[in-house]
């Protein structure tokens, strides 16, 4: 797969994951299965992992669930409740032990004890105690805040209001609320008797439920919670994670019995064939199986990538297959200009869902796999929302069939579409003149990781574009004079109209790597959007140094390039964007618009590392750069790979070579590894 194709399906993965995360933590309405959704986040870990330069802003690696509803109060989790990592086969589960190892500087055959525990199908939330008493209990939302829930949180019989025995002065208790599949069944005949709403499965179910604005509806409802992780603690209470949950039985938590310790990662293939065996025998829904490291100061020091922790995985349980009929295949043209085959299908059931459509990648993917209009087709749903075509089923193909000829021209506005040499996809050469690319521009700017404009979905750009009230991003915030005309428009009326004039006027103010993002220049996704704002911290700032950095070998383009994660390719793309003065007219016009709120250091104020930029050099003895690293990120420093005047601290390890010597002619401070262990608190 080229970059260009990955770029444009990263895109679409980012839009459909953040669809169905809305439906399913924010409205309990799940649009797929949860091994669909899986699939989903699985081959947008897949495409990061090769192409991670394209890591986007919107990432779901860096998502967890939605927004909370405006119907609760919010809660801000004082540790943000991430999710986790996915496996599915034997070989991914030992690639994320080996990767644990790796990042700790162990032996390949250096014992580790885990965790497993069978993973329910239900709600996160977050119960906060102190000096023993359940004061706030909080949903997951987006990771970062939640939906307030604690009143109806204190219906549940399992949930203890006071903790047994001694206990931190302050704790928050992690766990996830479900209901068994026999409740499921009863309450759904109740409701359906009385003539309420049907629950689609259990864990709808448990979410709608819990998030009744009324808690007498919650307290009718048979919900259950098993308590399985911590957040915040104002003290340890464990030094492993199984005593952890043998500290959550004392408090009089109900923990999931299914639930065992494990001497060595080899034990847990076996566990895993064991639960899945009895799965269906099971009282409640489980969709696969989490794996946690049981030492808990092996946690800490591996800490999280993203959104993920590197020392816990899901290990699910396989999605499903089908077979149907492609009954055409249509051409599809994203805001880049590239040009994606879509697979248009005999609708069929695949794990509860009808699926209509299929991704097929590009030409030459359809070429390897011979795929014809008229054939039988094998598809799953493990990369798209958009299921993926495994491959054909030959004896069924019918005669005259014939293979697939690619476009030459743009079928939005008949432009060249041209193939560059050693990639697969091919683009539309109309650029600006090429509608496609303008409103899929526009609907990206709006979209819910980007400026995140409630009321500006894809069907209202649409509609404005084609009026020509939208043609650059700025032009959004000239919609508020508008809003007579809006109101006038069918299907809006003087309410809606208001309501987008709030939403537009709401989003003048704007985080600086949301910003970026926005912009949509090629390979600066969720990871490079953050560490672009985290190093120049700015807008201001950054537009300077980008406009320095166009020239060849200048200070600004040697920084720009030596940024951790950042390279030459991706400062390439963004010289070439500051070197377009349509762009840079563009990107004045939208930001004279704004207010771009600098980045801020995630780390405490008093951090000593906070803010500056630091350069690892030479080996370090006591941990891997990997950790070392993330250890400087995450008290706020700047990591790069080269020293220059902006430097603010060298960490000198063994067998060090250049770029000390760099150090000390530039005067820039050097410490050894261990004052480097003193000033990160090591």
């Amino acid at each position: 797969m080229t970059e260009d194709e990955a770029r444009a399906e990263l895109a679409r993965l980012a839009l459909e994951i953040a669809r169905h995360d809305r439906a399913y933590y924010a409205e309990d309405a799940p649009l797929i299965t949860d091994a669909e959704y899986d699939a989903l986040r699985r081959r947008n870990a897949e495409l990061e992992a090769a192409f991670p330069h394209l890591i986007r802003p919107d990432s779901p690696t860096h998502r967890i669930g939605a927004a909370p509803e405006g119907a609760f109060g919010k809660i801000r989790h004082r540790v943000p409740m991430l999710s986790l990592s996915n496996v599915f086969a034997p070989e991914e589960f030992t690639a994320f032990i080996d990767r644990a190892r790796r990042f700790l500087g162990l032996a390949a055959d250096h014992p580790l004890a885990l965790v497993a525990e069978p993973k329910i199908d239900g709600l996160s939330i977050s119960l906060t105690y102190e000096e023993g008493i359940f004061i706030r209990g909080a949903t997951r939302g987006d990771g970062t805040e939640g939906e307030d829930v604690t009143a109806n949180l204190r219906t549940l019989r399992t949930l203890p209001q006071k903790l047994q025995g001694r206990a931190p002065a302050r704790i928050e208790i992690r766990g996830e609320v479900f209901m068994t599949k026999a409740d499921f069944l009863a309450m759904n005949e109740a409701q359906e008797a009385a003539g309420g709403k049907r629950f689609a499965n259990p864990r709808n179910a448990a979410a709608g439920s819990l998030r009744q604005l009324d808690p007498a509806i919650t307290a009718s409802r048979p919900l259950a919670l098993f308590a399985y992780a911590r957040g915040e603690t104002s003290e340890p209470v464990a030094e492993t994670h199984w005593q952890y949950l043998e500290r959550l039985r004392d408090w009089g938590f109900e923990v999931n019995p299914l639930s065992e310790y494990l001497a060595g990662p080899d034990e847990a293939p076996g566990f895993q064939a064991r639960i899945a065996a009895e799965r269906a025998s099971l009282a409640y829904d489980i969709d696969g199986v989490v794996y946690k490291i049981d030492d808990l100061t092996l946690e800490r020091r591996l800490g999280f990538v993203g959104r993920e922790p590197r020392w816990a995985t899901a290990w699910k349980f396989p999605a499903e297959q089908a077979t149907t009929l492609l009954r055409d295949i249509l051409i599809q043209v994203g805001r880049t200009g590239a040009l994606t085959p879509v697979a248009i299908l005999e609708p069929v059931n695949v794990g509860g869902v009808l699926v209509t459509r299929a991704t097929l990648h590009n030409e030459d993917e359809i070429a390897r796999k011979d795929i014809r209009v008229g054939d039988a087709v094998i598809l799953q749903r493990a990369g798209d929302v958009i299921p993926q075509i495994l491959g054909i089923v030959p004896e069924k193909r019918p005669k005259n069939t014939k293979p697939f000829a690619p476009l030459e021209t743009c079928p939005v506005c008949g432009s060249h579409a041209v193939r560059p040499p050693g990639e697969a996809v091919r683009r539309c050469t109309g650029g600006l003149i090429c509608e496609a690319q303008t409103v899929e521009r526009l609907i990206h700017v709006c979209s819910r990781p980007a400026f995140d404009i409630e009321g500006m979905g894809e069907k209202t750009v649409r509609e404005f574009h084609e009026r020509g009230w939208l043609a650059s991003p700025a032009d959004i915030f000239h919609l508020p004079a508008r809003e007579p005309e809006i109101a006038a428009l069918e299907g809006w009326g003087a309410l809606s109209a208001q309501n987008l004039v709030r939403a537009i006027e709401a989003r003048r103010r704007i985080p600086f790597a949301r910003f970026l993002y926005a912009l949509g220049i090629r390979r600066i996704g969720a990871t490079n959007a953050k560490l672009l704002a985290r190093h120049y911290e700015t807008f201001d700032n950054w537009r300077a140094q980008m406009l320095a950095a166009t020239e060849i070998g200048s200070d600004a383009r040697l920084t720009l390039g030596s940024i951790v994660g950042i390279g030459e390719a991706i400062a390439t793309e963004l010289t070439d964007f500051f070197g377009e003065p349509r762009n840079l007219a563009a990107l004045d016009a939208l930001a004279a618009e704004l207010t771009i709120e600098p980045e801020t250091a995630q780390a405490a104020a008093d951090s000593p590392l906070a803010g500056k930029i630091v350069v690892f050099t030479g080996t370090l003895e006591t941990m891997t750069r990997p950790e070392a690293r993330a250890r400087a990120e995450a008290l706020g420093a700047r990591v790069t790979d080269s020293v220059s005047k902006k430097t603010d601290l060298v960490i000198v390890g063994a067998d060090a070579g250049s770029k000390a010597r760099r150090a000390a002619e530039l005067g820039v401070r050097t410490v050894t590894e261990t004052e480097w262990r003193e000033l990160a608190g090591m």
